[in-house]
């Protein structure tokens, strides 16, 4: 008899929704691409839909509906908390009330409500719901290519865990310890965020993307003042700088005071010290990963670890986890966040409710590249086109489709590509991608101004071939997910001269690092999607064409998107971004667009209203 389970996560931030049929991944997606709205913390109405009707499964064909997280516990920890810093936290508990008595106390009913508002069913299935951090280690063990691993997860917090560290083996997981609340690496980690004036819970990436621009001359006083790490890994935050537990801010006034102001406002200059705040937390909490990277190793003596949670996805950590190589073999889940627990408690339910065994592919990984979002044809991309009166030209074979893109990127023109199915997670991995050429100087400043309309200092990423890694970073194994971040190889480095050196904070931003100046960050590293003929073939061929036409198996990746945008879903989003922005050519599917050859539109700049900036 055929199993199907929904996995949901919601209400908190980053909703999505995930099937799986007979333990097998069918689809996967966030809301926020459907939505619009970055983050969206809503019921996944819309990714419920797509990852039904893709499948062909109806509400009733369900089995079991999981939910991510056990709302009650959550609960308990928030009461206790006030009670603990009562009365200074009755702002935030007053703030926090109307939406738990509204639809997160009561999530049973609440989830039964939103289910039926879906469609017509004869009866509901049975609701079930995992642990937070369970849902972590679920997503992160059971789609990995291991039979056995440890498990780190980390995160903000979940209902009381912050870190949590888990044996899996098989069809099981077992929990080993973890560290709770309020004594959280994520939460650090979003206080800097907050102090350097960036969106808590969206802009931890911006902080990752600054710190190569300061020095750590802060570590020492983060360690004295703010962190308790002890040799093996266990920490604790010392609460009487920080605000989150009871107020609605990140830090407060000792905070500030020890670091001299007041949090920098969004949008505002960016100074060396916050370059130097970014670069010291980056060092602290990459120095504190390692730590329980190595207490995991001396206590259970396995090889292999897997990894999920928001801290999971600070790339530059990861890329020093496995320089360390404390473990033979690491992989991380492509949706660490909130998003990916969706998935994962769906596999525990398989996996460990139902006791199903594991079936691990012979080569790679359970998520099919991560590719699990919607897909268009050539027959939904023409029709549309043909409504707004796009030109377009549309190519009989893929191969002279890959050389006429390959020529284009060579002559330094930026190309939307929209293909196949969409990324499940925060990245773009070539499905929904605007690309470039690696090697041109000019291009890391066009697309951060002119596409993506962000701050100048944000790097972007290579995608490569996977079998050309060796030849251009300096990084052993895959990094399909584009969570991994390396160095340059020493032969395609540009060394700089004593006077470059002397510079200082973003005055090191346009000068050339390497071969890749456009993928190479001011610290020789660079953020690596290693590209998979086997799960991505259509990216892998573009690439190869590139390759052909000018020698380099390499290009820039990022994100399909205006600044504050979610990814881009449909052909409509990406054609509108298309226009909104100074792309030069669009891709979707078998159909190339040139915006010189588009209709005459009034410049469009209604993103800047329409998407909160991140």
């Amino acid at each position: 008899m055929t199993i199907r389970i929904l996995g949901i996560s919601c209400y908190y931030h980053d909703s999505a929704a995930a099937l799986l049929v007979d333990g097998h991944i069918t689809a996967a997606a966030q809301e926020e691409r459907f939505t619009r709205k970055r983050h969206d913390s809503a019921f996944p109405a819309q990714a419920i839909r797509y990852c039904l009707e893709s499948t062909g499964v109806s509400l009733d064909d369900l089995d079991f509906v999981v939910f991510y997280d056990k709302p009650l516990i959550k609960f308990e920890r928030l009461l206790e908390t006030y009670l603990s810093y009562a009365p200074r936290g009755i702002r935030s508990f007053f703030a926090a009330m109307p939406i738990w008595l509204k639809e997160k106390l009561f999530i049973k009913s609440t989830l039964n409500r939103e289910l039926k508002e879906l469609g017509d069913m004869n009866g509901l299935p049975s609701l079930m719901f995992t642990s937070h951090h369970q849902s972590h280690a679920a997503s992160a063990f059971f789609p990995s290519p291991f039979e056995k691993a440890a498990v780190l997860c980390a995160d903000g917090v979940g209902e009381w865990a912050t870190t949590s560290v888990w044996l899996g083996e098989g069809n099981r997981l077992e929990p080993k310890w973890e560290i709770t609340f309020p004594h959280s690496l994520g939460l650090l980690y979003s206080a800097i965020t907050y102090y350097t004036g960036f969106k808590v819970n969206s802009g931890e990436y911006k902080v990752m993307g600054l710190a190569p621009y300061g020095n750590p001359i802060y570590v020492d006083l983060i360690y004295e003042h703010l962190l308790d790490l002890k040799p093996d890994g266990s920490y604790r935050l010392n609460m009487r700088y920080f605000n989150y537990a009871a107020g609605l801010t990140m830090t407060n006034e000792k905070f500030n005071r020890l670091f001299g102001e007041k949090p920098r406002k969004a949008e505002s200059e960016l100074t060396q010290k916050h370059m130097d705040i970014a670069r010291s937390v980056q060092v602290v909490i990459e120095e504190a990963i390692l730590k329980i990277a190595r207490q995991i190793r001396d206590s259970f003596d396995v090889e292999n670890l897997t990894m999920a949670g928001g801290v999971a996805l600070n790339c530059v950590a990861n890329g020093r986890l496995k320089r360390e190589n404390i473990f033979d073999n690491i992989w991380i889940q492509p949706a660490a966040g909130d998003a990916g627990g969706a998935l994962g408690a769906a596999l525990s339910i398989w996996h460990e409710y139902l006791g199903k065994e594991r079936t691990i592919p012979e080569s790679g990984d359970s998520m099919q590249g991560s590719l699990l979002g919607p897909s268009f044809n050539n027959n939904d991309i023409v029709k549309y086109l043909d409504s707004v009166g796009a030109n377009y030209t549309v190519f009989d074979e893929e191969a002279d489709l890959n050389r006429q893109v390959a020529t284009l990127l060579a002559n330094e023109n930026v190309v939307g590509w929209f293909q196949g199915r969409m990324e499940f997670g925060p990245r773009a991995l070539g499905c929904r991608s605007i690309i470039g050429d690696p090697r041109s100087r000019s291009m890391q400043s066009t697309m951060n101004l002119k596409i993506k309309h962000r701050e100048s200092f944000r790097p972007f990423a290579p995608s490569i071939k996977a079998e050309k890694l060796s030849e251009w970073f300096d990084l052993e194994g895959d990094s399909p997910y584009m969570l991994l971040v390396s160095e340059v190889t020493p032969e395609k480095k540009i060394q700089m001269t004593s006077e470059q050196e002397a510079l200082f904070g973003i005055e090191k931003l346009n000068i050339p690092r390497s071969a890749l100046p456009a993928v190479t960050h001011v610290d020789y590293s660079a953020r690596i999607q290693t590209v998979h003929l086997d799960t991505n073939t259509r990216y892998w061929n573009l690439i190869d064409a590139f390759e052909q036409e000018t020698d380099c198996p390499v290009i820039i990746n990022t994100s399909f998107n205006v600044r504050g945008e979610p990814i881009v879903n449909t052909p409509e989003e990406a054609y509108r971004c298309f226009m909104r922005t100074e792309m030069d050519y669009l891709v979707l599917e078998d159909v190339l667009l040139a915006k010189s050859r588009q209709p005459e539109a009034p410049v469009d700049e209604s993103w800047k209203s329409e998407f909160e900036l991140d």
